[in-house]
This record gives C-alpha cells, sequence and structure tokens, in this order.
C-alpha cells in the first residue's frame, strides 16, 4: 500500500514510477509510464566548487519538455557547507518562478503533448468544460510570424497568448493549423500560446 520509485535495485522491485536522472527520456519511452526526471542545477547534487551552472533558459526549456511528454521535473538545490541557497541557484529559481507566474498554467495539471517533438516547441494539453485546451510553448519565434502544426482536425474556437487578452488570428488548411503569430515574441526563452478546440481533439 505504498509508493515507490525504481531505485530499489532488485528484479522484484521495479517500482511504480520511473526516475531518469540528468536526462529527458524519450516520449514513447515513457508512455503510461508515471516518471520524473531529476536534475541538478550544476553539474553537482550536494555542495561543490562548482560553476558550470545551466542556465534560466535551459532550466525552463527543460521544465517544458518534461510537461510536454507527460512527466515530472525533481530540479535539485544543493546547499552550501552552512545550509543556505547559492545566490546561483536562488537567482534561477526566481527567473523560473517568474516565467511561471505567467505561464504555469501551460505545466499545472496538464497531460503530454498528442504531437510528440514539434520543431520550434512543445505542447501541453488539458480538457476543460468538454473542450481541449492546448498549450503550445514556442522556442523558436518563426521569422514569418506563422506557427504551423501538421495533423490538426479540430475546430479551433480560440486562440491568444498565455500572457495577454486579445484574440490571434488561426486557420485550416489540409488538416494543417496555422497560427498567425505578432511579429516579436513576448518572451525570448518560451512563450506560450493558449488554444481551445471544440470537444475532444481529433
Amino acid at each position: 500500500q505504498i509508493i515507490t520509485n525504481d531505485r530499489l535495485k532488485r528484479p522484484n522491485f521495479p517500482g511504480d514510477t520511473k526516475t531518469p536522472e540528468q536526462k529527458i527520456p524519450d516520449q514513447k519511452e515513457m508512455e503510461g509510464v508515471n516518471w520524473e526526471t531529476c536534475m541538478t542545477m550544476n553539474g553537482s547534487w550536494g555542495w561543490r566548487d562548482d560553476n558550470k551552472w545551466k542556465t534560466t533558459e535551459s532550466l525552463i526549456r527543460n521544465l517544458v519538455d518534461i510537461a510536454s511528454k507527460g512527466g515530472n521535473y525533481l530540479l535539485n538545490v544543493g546547499p552550501k557547507p552552512d545550509g543556505t541557497f547559492p545566490d546561483e541557484s536562488i537567482q534561477r529559481l526566481k527567473e523560473i518562478g517568474y516565467w511561471m507566474d505567467g505561464n504555469g498554467e501551460s505545466i499545472y495539471g496538464t497531460k503530454a503533448s498528442p504531437f510528440g517533438i514539434l520543431p520550434w516547441g512543445r505542447c501541453t494539453q488539458k480538457e476543460e468544460k468538454g473542450n481541449t485546451i492546448l498549450y503550445f510553448t514556442v522556442f523558436e519565434w518563426p521569422a514569418d510570424g506563422k506557427l504551423i502544426v501538421p495533423g490538426f482536425k479540430s475546430q479551433v474556437k480560440s486562440a491568444r497568448l498565455l500572457t495577454e487578452k486579445n484574440n490571434i488570428k488561426t486557420s485550416m488548411e489540409n488538416e494543417t493549423l496555422m497560427i498567425q503569430l505578432p511579429k516579436k515574441a513576448p518572451d525570448k526563452i518560451a512563450s506560450v500560446l493558449k488554444v481551445e478546440v471544440k470537444g475532444k481533439l481529433e
């Protein structure tokens, strides 16, 4: 009657959850499995003189990538000898928190992407009031302002940038959704589009 992870190291105890360390697995590899990626902010789990810090951009994009594959992000902070957090960790946590203040809806309570890996970013989804909400997180803002989502058959009810209220234009062509974006990305690390479609996603 307890939940265990996969670190008991015995063949008779495979665990209820998978815990890949310092890497993000493929979505197909973890399909139907509860899992979380365990990762450090630099190269060490505890306190060491380690200045190989991951950038805030890398940490946020890791979070989005993991959520888009249906996983959880366990991000480690290695304290200093006196128990306090390094300034570099605090800075990154604040910056992640700032991004989550505006975009956390695309992470919390969402499920894995129905589209797999997209060339310009990632997707998460949730069902709400009989409809499907898609969150498209854009890493590479298209120069021509057109975001293309292939293999799309559903009817779009609305689309907007998650941090703004005004709707943006969409169109369909040969089972491809095209979203007309502003010229400039609202967030240099990861900008999120909220697209509501009618009913369940096709």
